[in-house]
This record gives C-alpha cells, sequence and structure tokens, in this order.
C-alpha cells in the first residue's frame, strides 16, 4: 500500500510525528484503500496541505480512482478542488440541498442565492494587483486617495 501512494516501504516504521502533513494524508488514503472500498469519504482532505502538495494528493487520488475503480465522496469549501477534480457537485446550506447537478452547471451562473454567495465569497487571485498598486502610487495616488508629494 506504500508504494502505491507513493511513500515507499521506508516510511512504515515512522512515527507520525516524522512526516510531513502531505505524507500523513498518504498514510491516512493507504489506510483507506487497504479495505478495498467502493467508496472513499474525503472530508476536507487537501485543506491543510499547501497548494503543491495539495496538486500531488489530488493527482494521487485521480491515479488511484483509474487502478482501482473507487468513487470518492468530497466533502470540501475549495471551490478550486471541485472545480478541478469534481463530476457532480452538491451545494449544501445548514444540512439542506440548495444545487445540485453536474459540475459545469452548477457553477455556471444563473445560480441560486446561496450558491451564489459561496462563489463570490472565494477570493480571487490577482498576480497583477501589486503592479497596479505601485503604479498607481507613482501616479500619486493610492487606491483612489491622493498621496503628498515626496
Amino acid at each position: 500500500m506504500a508504494d502505491q501512494v507513493e511513500l515507499g516501504a521506508k516510511y512504515i516504521d515512522r512515527f507520525p510525528a516524522e512526516l510531513s502533513g502531505g505524507q500523513k494524508q498518504r498514510v491516512s488514503i493507504a489506510r483507506a484503500l487497504a479495505a478495498r472500498p467502493d467508496l472513499m469519504i474525503c472530508d476536507e482532505i487537501t485543506s491543510a496541505l499547501d497548494q503543491i502538495i495539495q496538486g500531488e494528493i489530488l493527482k494521487l487520488l485521480m491515479q488511484l480512482q483509474q487502478e482501482t475503480g473507487v468513487t470518492y465522496l468530497f466533502i470540501t469549501h475549495d471551490i478550486a478542488t471541485v472545480r478541478a477534480i469534481a463530476d457532480e457537485v452538491v451545494v449544501m446550506n445548514r444540512g439542506r440541498i440548495v444545487q445540485q447537478g453536474p459540475k459545469d452547471s452548477v457553477l455556471s451562473p444563473p445560480h441560486p442565492p446561496y450558491t451564489e454567495r459561496l462563489l463570490a465569497s472565494v477570493p480571487e487571485i490577482d498576480p497583477d494587483w501589486l503592479t497596479r498598486l505601485l503604479a498607481r502610487r507613482q501616479g500619486g495616488e493610492a487606491d483612489g486617495v491622493s498621496l503628498p508629494p515626496r
């Protein structure tokens, strides 16, 4: 199982404190797969990992799905993960289904009000924000506020 989750035998005798977050997640996945399940429930499986390790774990899960035929039920608030791996999406609010269907349908407008608020709450990374801020400041403005001359 260790080889199947890309850990290798050298990790079998290690204690949890000797493993990284991604390695611990791989151990958990191996333990779950040992039972040869038809369904694995992945509750916030990547939430404590950095983006690089998140991607590696998701790639591993997709590879394991191809090899074993296991189905995953992901419980997550991470919309990027949903966009990357989901086939079907269920949006829930306080334990009740608000919207469900194929990923492209659920994540494309129009949305029910709760789904709209959920998707709007996800911060979007703007790689050029600092460049624009510095340009505005050099022009004498900072976010619409005039700066005193230097």
